[in-house]
């Protein structure tokens, strides 16, 4: 699975890897970062791809263009989902947030069936199914189908923000099959050099880097069909996740029918978040810790809305227990929230909340807790004693190769509330995981404990150094010490980490896993030097994290560029880079890391 990394000051929209379904995109140094946030023309123009829920893939735009033009009304502009369930859950979401900032909310569908070239095209009518406008068509044998969101150009940003924070929109692999069953090529459709060229980028180009990912001994062979492909997903998680084989642990380890797949990990949380607004009586929830930025705004603008612990820390804890009491005392016929949101660690700090106290409240006024483990992962921390959910972006670490996306949502056999969460959940699920997905995503993940044993390896190492060299781990400022802290879980709330890592039966912490995770954050003495390390930094440049080739990115900029102020409130400083460690060489890295460190210190 070796494909070229694009690595170097020049490769400014490069797909990366340099692949057809890539799922992020070089963005090389800090000026390029702040000119795609900020919508400078020359950077967006030479953006090849893009994260999926940030960046409309060209093959999706494509499919979207032609939406537009056979369907669309003057002023309208359109997003494509892939069933109408999910395309009235966008109508909702626009229509109720177009209302909140003023902008036009009346939203339609318009259900596409998509037939071969030369089929005779039937005459598409016009009905109204409870006040939803819908273009109803036959569907026949090798077809496709999309539901178009319409709406006013003016609502446009409203609208994207459905398609970034909820994750339910269509692949770039769904936009080509549906661009194939019209007999129009897709830009995945051809050659990736064909590719390349249409988006202004050399063809016959190569990089030179030392830096090369391990070539793990992983089945090129595909699965052959998606039942295959997703029941595979299903038992290798649920696998990794089973920690006492005994006849006694039988009723209480996770099986693969607890394990549920979705087309992206906001997607599963979002799906979660339904799932339990629709279980439970519908109350507020609880955001506790620093968190990815769209899980906040999913808790926020989807239901009751969100009571936000930003710091996550035990006099939080405190305060939150105190506001509980009072809710129970004006109303007990309820729970006083519906649910607590937290990661482990937390993206980008790396703290990890005090999880066995949530768990004591969450049991004394009956909420649920999701956790999100994307970052420390199946193979590092065993959340089965606190979570009632769990979920995971396979996006990263599990699939590692970034050319597909996926999410899991694990219902945790353990708690009371599991029987009725999976019953409700069985019934209601509706798999928009589109199969050549998860195919991929299925091969992909075959070396996930592989992988993840180096990247943890790679990754101490690495941060010993850089600790080593910062104000936290003794160094001086006065001596040239740039970086202020290493934000890695070996360090940030260390005694909570150890009671999620990874172990043995017998309680022993498993010698092959249960590391610290392939992730950290610096912080540093100026942003001049914060500028300086990340330009210098001679890896893979852009936004995601978890793959097998090291990328890093200035998280505050791509996460909070117009919230730079709140964001600093919870110690999520503007100059923070964020680093993601891959299978390479570790003394090659580290080279290359004190590299950077050294333009930092003469910055």
């Amino acid at each position: 699975m070796s494909i070229p990394i694009p690595i170097g000051s020049d490769t400014l929209g490069w797909p990366l890897p340099a692949a057809l379904h890539s799922i992020t995109v070089s963005l090389p140094t800090w000026s390029d970062n702040v000119g795609y946030l900020s919508g400078q023309t020359a950077i967006v123009d030479s953006m090849s791809t893009g994260y999926p829920r940030f960046f409309i893939h060209r093959s999706v735009q494509k499919l979207a263009d032609i939406c537009q033009e056979r369907f669309g009304l003057t002023g309208e502009r359109c997003l494509l989902c892939p069933t109408q369930k999910t395309a009235e859950h966008g109508k909702e979401f626009i229509h109720n947030q177009a209302l909140l900032t003023g902008k036009p909310s009346d939203v339609r569908i318009v259900h596409y069936a998509i037939r071969p070239m030369g089929d005779s095209d039937p005459s598409s009518t016009l009905q109204e199914t409870s006040s939803l406008p819908i273009v109803s068509q036959s569907i026949p044998p090798q077809s496709a189908e999309v539901f178009a969101l319409f709406f006013h150009a003016d609502t446009y940003k409203v609208a994207r923000q459905f398609w970034q924070n909820c994750g339910l929109g269509i692949s770039s692999r769904y936009a080509e099959h549906c661009l194939s069953v019209l007999g129009i090529a897709a830009f995945p459709m051809v050659q990736i050099s064909e590719f390349l060229r249409a988006c202004g980028k050399s063809a016959s180009r190569t990089f030179e880097t030392d830096l090369i990912p391990k070539s793990l001994d992983t089945s090129e062979l595909l699965l052959a069909t998606g039942a295959d492909a997703k029941a595979a997903l299903r038992q290798r998680i649920a696998s990794c996740l089973v920690r006492d084989e005994s006849p006694a642990g039988a009723q209480t380890n996770v099986s693969e029918d607890d394990v549920f797949l979705f087309p992206c990990g906001m997607s599963a949380l979002w799906n979660a978040h339904q799932l339990l607004l629709a279980s439970r009586p519908p109350e507020e929830s609880v955001v506790f810790g620093f968190p990815y930025t769209d899980t906040l705004k999913i808790v926020e603008k989807s239901g009751p809305g969100a009571i936000f612990y930003g710091h996550g820390r035990d006099c939080d804890i405190d305060d939150m227990d105190a506001l509980l009491a009072r809710k129970v005392a004006d109303d007990p016929s309820v729970p006083p929230i519906l649910a607590l949101y937290t990661e482990c660690p937390s993206n980008p700090r790396l703290c990890v909340v005090n999880i066995p106290r949530l768990r004591a409240l969450a049991d004394k006024y009956d909420f649920l807790i999701v956790v999100d483990e994307t970052i420390g992962t199946f193979a590092n921390v065993d959340l089965l004693p606190y979570a009632d959910i769990i979920i995971t972006s396979l996006s990263k670490y599990v699939g590692g190769y970034a050319t597909a996306l996926g999410g899991s949502l694990v219902i945790n056999p353990r708690m009371r509330h599991h029987a009725l969460l999976k019953e409700h959940l069985m019934s209601t699920f509706e798999d928009t995981y589109f199969t050549p997905d998860a195919i991929v995503m299925e091969r992909n993940s075959r070396d996930f404990f592989e992988r993840m044993r180096i990247i943890n390896t790679n990754t101490e190492y690495i941060c010993n150094f850089l600790h080593m060299n910062s104000t936290e781990g003794g160094a001086s400022e006065s001596e040239g010490a740039v970086i202020k802290q290493v934000l890695y879980p070996k360090y940030m709330t260390p005694e909570n980490y150890q009671v999620c890592r990874r172990r043995l039966p017998t309680g022993e912490l498993d010698p092959e896993n249960g590391g610290y995770g392939g992730l950290f954050s610096l912080t540093f003495t100026s942003l001049k030097a914060s500028r300086a390390f990340y330009d210098a930094l001679e890896v893979a440049k852009g936004p995601s994290l978890g793959t097998t080739f090291t990328l890093t990115c200035p998280y505050t900029l791509l996460g909070h560029y117009w919230e730079l102020t709140w964001a600093a409130e919870y110690g999520v400083d503007e100059g923070l880079v964020r680093v993601s460690i891959g299978t390479e060489d570790r003394e090659v890295l580290l080279r290359a890391v004190d590299t950077a460190l050294r333009a930092a210190k003469s910055a």
